[in-house]
Parts: structure tokens; sequence; C-alpha cells
């Protein structure tokens, strides 16, 4: 069972499923992508400081790479985490770039009550838009999605390797990939109703007001089991911070159906490393504050069985804002039986089609 919740855009009504079960650890919980949008609050930040599983990661890579040197942190948020953990691994000078007003202004009385003034510049502003020197050793950006490149960090990190960081400089995290693999929805979701956690309301909603009108968010999936995969994941993304970095992607994958079930869609998740030789942090397999992307592809769920083939492209392009990408996707399922399905999706970072796919249909309901 679900029940039926109202909010307000621009004065529209938009009606949204909402499950009336609390969110608990057993259970999948659905929520929009956030990261993506100017919408951090104190939650969402406590969600990210409270991530062992981000921070232990980020901690020894500074730890290994900062000390002596100039630190450049880029989205420091409200916490100024890094900008702290590398004035603690014995940085030489830390300048903290953030954006957001809010979390400007909150940052600036941490570093006051941590006594950081003299170590850490705090500087307002979008880091593609302000200038630094002297030129920094190390940048340090948690600014990777559930979609390793969701928040914008091909573009962003691009710009701070070229005008910001000495040759040779280092960016902290060294990699991030997208991993995707064919899933149900409704079988993901087992015997709990696919519809939005009620805390998510309160995001959806700024989401919609900053966007100025409702869109096909992204939908994101806490508590996914790798259970529910019917292949071996693939890679879909991949940003090489240190490397030859591509903004914008084309790739083709194939997988092979391992076992019975049902394809309605791709379950995407993050693979992160902060230094090349790590294990690599894993969204789908650790309790992390990353969590599952589902893009819906084909109109109804398609049965299949063992051999059957889903080819995926996954294109990433720089969406209207010269920063966030947009994602296409194109499926082509083969079942066993010879027949062929196909379906596309386009995921915009804001202002995309309405209620355009069954999924949306379903948790945004006219009546």
């Amino acid at each position: 069972m679900h029940d039926t919740h109202e909010i307000v855009v621009n004065g529209v009504p938009v009606r949204v499923r909402v499950d009336p079960e609390p969110e608990r650890a057993d259970r999948l919980s659905l929520w929009p992508s956030v990261g993506e949008y100017p919408i951090y609050d104190p939650f969402l930040y406590t969600t990210m400081t409270t991530d062992e599983e981000r921070n232990k990661r980020f901690r020894t890579a500074l730890a290994h790479l900062a000390p002596g040197k100039r630190v450049l942190d880029l989205g420091t948020g409200q916490d100024v985490v890094w900008a702290r953990e590398a004035v603690a691994a014995g940085a030489r000078q830390v300048v903290a770039v953030e954006v957001i007003p809010d979390s400007f202004r909150q940052a600036a009385a941490n570093l006051t009550a941590y006594r950081l003034e003299d170590q850490v510049t705090l500087v307002r502003g979008e880091s593609t838009a302000v200038d630094f020197a002297p030129k920094a050793d190390i940048c340090v950006a948690e600014i990777v999605g559930s979609l390793a490149s969701a928040e914008g960090a091909a573009v962003v990190l691009g710009d701070a390797k070229r005008r910001h960081l000495v040759p040779g400089g280092v960016v902290v995290p060294h990699r991030a990939v997208t991993q995707a693999a064919p899933v149900c929805l409704a079988d993901l979701f087992a015997k709990q109703p696919v519809a939005f956690s009620a805390a998510a309301l309160t995001y959806l909603q700024a989401i919609f007001d900053w966007s100025g009108k409702p869109f096909d968010v992204r939908l994101r999936i806490e508590n996914a089991s790798p259970d529910a995969l019917l292949s071996e994941s693939t890679t879909v993304e991949e940003l090489d911070f240190n490397g030859d970095m591509r903004a914008r992607q084309r790739t083709t994958t194939r997988m092979t159906i391992t076992r019975e079930g049902r394809i309605d869609g791709v379950l995407t998740w993050l693979q992160l490393w902060c230094l090349p030789d790590d294990a690599p942090l894993d969204a789908l397999r650790m309790k992390t504050n990353w969590a599952s992307i589902y893009f819906p592809l084909f109109q109804a769920p398609v049965p299949v069985t063992p051999g059957a083939e889903l080819e995926l492209t996954f294109v990433v392009t720089i969406g209207d804002d010269g920063v966030h990408p947009d994602y296409q996707l194109s499926g082509t399922l083969r079942t066993t039986d010879g027949r062929e399905h196909v379906g596309t999706l386009t995921s915009a970072h804001h202002g995309g089609p309405f209620r355009a796919q069954p999924i949306y249909q379903h948790l945004f309901p006219v009546t």
C-alpha cells in the first residue's frame, strides 16, 4: 500500500506517491537524486560527514599527499571537512571554495570555531569562475555523484587541473566509474510499494522549486540488493581525474543475462578510488551516502532467461549550465526466443520531460 501526498510547484499541485512505512536499514527507500542540486541542508551534510567508507579513503589520501603542500578544497561545504583534514595532515596552505551562500556562511563560522582562519582561506564562488595564486599542489573535491559525473566533477575538476594546479598536481579522488546492470524495478522492491519515502518529499519540493517546474528526476534507491542484478555489471562511464578525463562520453556495452527474471531498466552505482592502489568504494555493496540510480528503459517488464543479451548505449553530454551532465540511454534487449525490445531514455539535469515514462506516471499520478 502507498499514500498520495501533494506538493505545490509555482502554484500548480503535483501529486506524489509516498511509502507510509518509515525508512529502515532492511528496506529499500526511494528518493530523487539530490547531490546535483544546490539544496544541501544540515541533514544532507550530516549523511556525508558521517560516511566512514568515504571518509577513511579521503583521509588516507590526504595523509599521504598533503604534508607540506598547498591544497585546494572545492565544494568545501558547511563543515569544511577536507580543509580541516588537509590541515591535520600537515598541509602548508589550504584554500576552500564554496558556492552555496548558506553553506559559505556556516563554513566561515566553523573556521572561526575551529580556529583555522590563519590556515584556511575561504572563498565564495564557483571554482570555474575564480582565480587563485599561487597554484595548488593538491585538489580535493567530493563532488562525485551516485553517477560518477552527475555533480559536474568532470567539468569542475578538469578546469581545476588546467587553471588551479601546478604541473603534475594531483586530484583526490583519483578515479570514479559508473557501473550498470539490468534489473526490474518492481522485483527490486519485492513486497514493498514503489513509492517515494516520506522524508524525500522535502527534497522533491526543493528540486522542483529550484528548477521552476517538475521534471522526471533521477530515481535514487538506497539499500538496493546486488541479488536483484540479472547479469554481471559493466562500466558505462569512467572518470580518471589524474589522467585523460573526458566530460563527454559514449559507451556501448553488452550484458548477458545469467538468470531468469524480468527487465525494465538498469541499476547504476558508483565505484570510487581515492588512491590508485586502493580497494574501491562500491556504493552498491557498502554502507555509504552514495546510492544506486535506476534508469527505466522499457514500457513494461520483459521476461528473460539465461543467454538473453542487453546492448546498452550510455551517452554523457554537458547540459545548458555548462557543468552538469545530461544522460541518454538506449537499450536493445534480445531474448532467447529471438525477439528484440528497444527502449530509450533521456535524463536531463533539469528542465526535461515530466511523466514521460510509466514509472513517473505511477510516482506522480494525475488522479
